[in-house]
């Protein structure tokens, strides 16, 4: 036994993987000539036992991120692009996923700090908290609007929760409080699942808080398929964003899912009060002196507030776009469901529409069985050539939001029927009193206004060029309608007044913007020029933008002119188009006598550039956008998935293949396939005759990548057999 010990230490001394050490410290501990030795290194070195390694725990955060969050969410939208009307019953694996979970927690905390957090950034303590949130959800132990309890916080929220005083708890429970970061979180992972789900069902005629489309998809909508239309309808049904019955909205998510734990999820949000503190009318009344307000300094992870020219932009908000659905506790999921109530009203008008519409062969317009040959002039779409008395029987039909249009050409009859059958659907289906003032009925001819843009017809008398038999160009006076798509003029001087720009309806005078009183004359200019940028690209597809343009800049400008002659006492607006030119880009002295030479100080960096107004001619304004929009139009994200499901499918390859023999030609990768199997039984053919016909008769130069396709090929055998069949 002491033979064999001997031994097997003579082997341990012996052996590269002890000895080799890079520092030698194992080897000089072990060497009996070394006066550091002694028996205890011995007996530790016999002692060692290897380590197990230890299975992964299924709790661990850092085990459960499989994949990233991005890929799932990807996969999710194929699956149901790819299978659009299945019933859904599994929604709690991905629920289950925790990838969801952290990209929802790095979305929210962009929202809340103002800067992306990366996932290898995200502390461990906040990655057990979100485990916690998700365990809690799937064990049906969460509750909305918590506030004294929470799973995960903000990672800006430093209270200590526990050592509050009475006092500030009862403040928290019955006073107004934002959402709850848990909340939000839950609300996000419950968007990323469902969204992809009902945006493969909507109908393409609903435009409002869904990706890829916008109030200017409308317009364009409008303009390339409205133009043959004479009696519209517009509907208001806005009151339904404010809120519906809960059993309403939950018939409408279990018509296509049948998860039980996000369908209870979504209902306990909408069940939960949401708990808000009112104001007393004594309160209200008294007025509070007005103390000195210090200046707050912004911390590094504080999110800034919205720019002035934002705030301003979004106080010009049109009618149709201002309301926001919040409903209980949902938060972002408000939008979503609203559009899932609605949809079955998009998908009653589509019926609708094939069945009113009746072609006429005399027509110029939709005069085919289908209905969907493109109208006129493709590159001209909303020009209508004049036709006989016998119309085609057509109607069309978009919803913004809560805001619907309807299209008809034919006599108005047929719109008091269809507004009557809308009132009895409305009443039916949302519970919704509607009424004839609701839905008026009105002619192209007086003008439609949706999206702070008026719909109208012009008569107009177009010089018609094409070519006749023989060659010969003919060119003849034609006569058609033309569909005018303008901006409000009207609507735009209502906006400014409600944001204190102007007074005045007939004769609008401008009126000093205060709130930039204390800004330099610079960053004054660079908010308004930011916010005429904005409204450059909302008029975009307005016929006249120039116009409207202008006269945005107008009042812009006379607004900083009155208060820049406020500011450093200049007494009247033409003193300070004097000193500070046109567009205002001069700087305005601020004391008396001559200031240093502005053009020094800016090339000494003493002085802030000041960049003057834009817009201030109507030259310099952009040209009406009149793009056509194409036919059967789809957002960029919906093509791409389309196409990406088209050429996952092993029909589309087959049908390539099928056309390439058809036309008498091989593809190079069958070609190689063939000459690669008849090499494997042909034992006559050497390698190097192979590549030499596949690089002569294919590629001539490509010997190296044709060689390696080749080689592929010979290693799987199921390419021959392929090949072989």
């Amino acid at each position: 036994m002491h033979r064999g010990v001997s031994i097997f230490a003579r082997r341990i001394f012996l052996s590269s993987r002890v000895v080799g050490t890079s520092n030698g410290f194992l080897f000089s501990k072990l060497n009996p000539l070394s006066p550091s030795f002694h028996g205890f290194s011995v007996c530790r070195v016999f002692s060692f036992v290897p380590a197990h390694r230890r299975t992964p725990d299924p709790d661990d955060p850092s085990t459960l991120m499989k994949e990233d969050g991005v890929s799932v969410c990807s996969q999710m939208w194929i699956e149901n692009f790819r299978e659009p009307d299945r019933i859904i019953s599994n929604l709690t694996t991905y629920l289950r996923r925790f990838e969801l979970w952290v990209l929802a927690y790095q979305k929210v905390c962009a929202d809340e700090m103002g800067a992306y957090m990366p996932r290898n950034a995200i502390q461990r303590s906040a990655l057990e908290d979100l485990l916690a949130l998700r365990n809690a959800v799937l064990d049906s132990k969460f509750k909305w609007g918590a506030r004294l309890e929470f799973f995960i916080k903000s990672p800006k929220d430093k209270t200590d929760y526990e050592s509050l005083s009475k006092r500030k708890i009862k403040a928290i429970l019955t006073t107004t409080q934002p959402a709850a970061f848990q909340d939000k979180i839950v609300q996000e992972v419950l968007f990323m699942i469902l969204e992809p789900i009902y945006e493969a069902r909507f109908s393409p005629k609903s435009y409002a808080f869904r990706p890829g489309r916008n109030a200017h998809t409308v317009l364009r909508i409008i303009r390339r398929h409205f133009a043959g239309y004479l009696w519209y309808v517009k509907g208001d049904l806005s009151t339904i964003l404010d809120g519906m019955k809960v059993g309403m909205v939950i018939n409408a998510l279990m018509r296509d899912i049948r998860d039980k734990k996000v369908i209870d999820l979504v209902k306990a949000a909408l069940v939960t009060p949401v708990i808000t503190s009112k104001i007393d009318e004594g309160e209200k009344k008294k007025k509070k002196k007005r103390k000195y307000q210090k200046k707050r300094v912004l911390a590094d992870d504080e999110p800034k507030p919205d720019p002035y020219w934002l705030e301003t932009f979004f106080g010009f908000a049109p009618e149709e776009a201002v309301k926001n659905p919040s409903w209980g506790h949902c938060g972002i999921l408000s939008p979503l469901l609203a559009n899932i109530c609605l949809d079955e009203l998009d998908h009653w008008m589509e019926g609708r529409i094939k069945d009113f519409y009746a072609p006429s062969k005399s027509d110029v317009i939709w005069n085919s069985p289908e209905g969907e040959a493109d109208q006129g002039n493709t590159s001209w779409p909303e020009f209508v050539p004049t036709s006989g008395p016998d119309k085609t029987r057509k109607m069309d039909y978009v919803r913004y939001g809560g805001h619907i249009l309807i299209g008809i050409r034919g006599p108005r009859a047929d719109a008091a029927t269809l507004r009557k059958q809308l009132i009895e659907f409305c009443d039916q289906k949302y519970m919704l009193k509607l009424d004839n003032e609701c839905l008026p009925i009105e002619h192209i001819t007086k003008g439609i206004m949706f999206l702070d843009h008026v719909l109208c017809r012009r008569v107009v008398y177009p010089t018609l060029r094409y070519t006749a038999t023989g060659g010969k160009i003919i060119s003849e006076k034609g006569v058609g309608t033309l569909l005018s798509v303008t901006a409000s003029l009207k609507q735009c001087i209502k906006q400014f007044r409600k944001l204190n720009f102007l007074k005045g309806d007939r004769d609008p005078d401008p009126q000093p913007c205060f709130r930039m009183f204390h800004a330099t004359q610079a960053h004054t200019n660079s908010q308004m020029n930011k916010f005429l940028l904005t409204i450059v690209e909302w008029y975009r597809y307005a016929d006249n933008r120039r116009k409207v343009v202008n006269f945005c800049s107008y009042i812009l400008r006379g607004s900083l002119a009155k208060l820049y002659a406020a500011k450093y006492k200049l007494r009247s607006r033409a003193k300070v188009y004097k000193i500070g030119a046109r567009n205002l880009s001069r700087p305005l002295k601020e004391k008396k006598g001559q200031s240093p030479e502005y053009h020094n100080l800016l090339r000494m960096g003493l002085a802030e550039s000041i960049d003057g107004l834009k817009f201030t001619r109507m030259s310099l304004v952009p040209e009406t956008d009149y793009t056509p929009l194409p036919n059967n139009w789809r957002p960029d994200h919906e093509k791409a998935l389309l196409e990406f499901i088209m050429l996952e499918d092993p029909r589309t390859l087959e049908e390539h293949r099928r056309c390439i023999r058809e036309q008498g030609l091989v593809s190079p990768q069958d070609y190689i396939s063939m000459l690669v199997w008849n090499y494997k039984r042909n034992a006559s053919m050497d390698q190097t005759s192979l590549m030499n016909t596949i690089d002569h008769r294919i590629l001539g130069s490509n010997l190296g990548s044709l060689g390696s396709k080749a080689k592929e090929l010979e290693e799987h055998d199921e390419s021959f057999q392929a090949a072989e069949v």
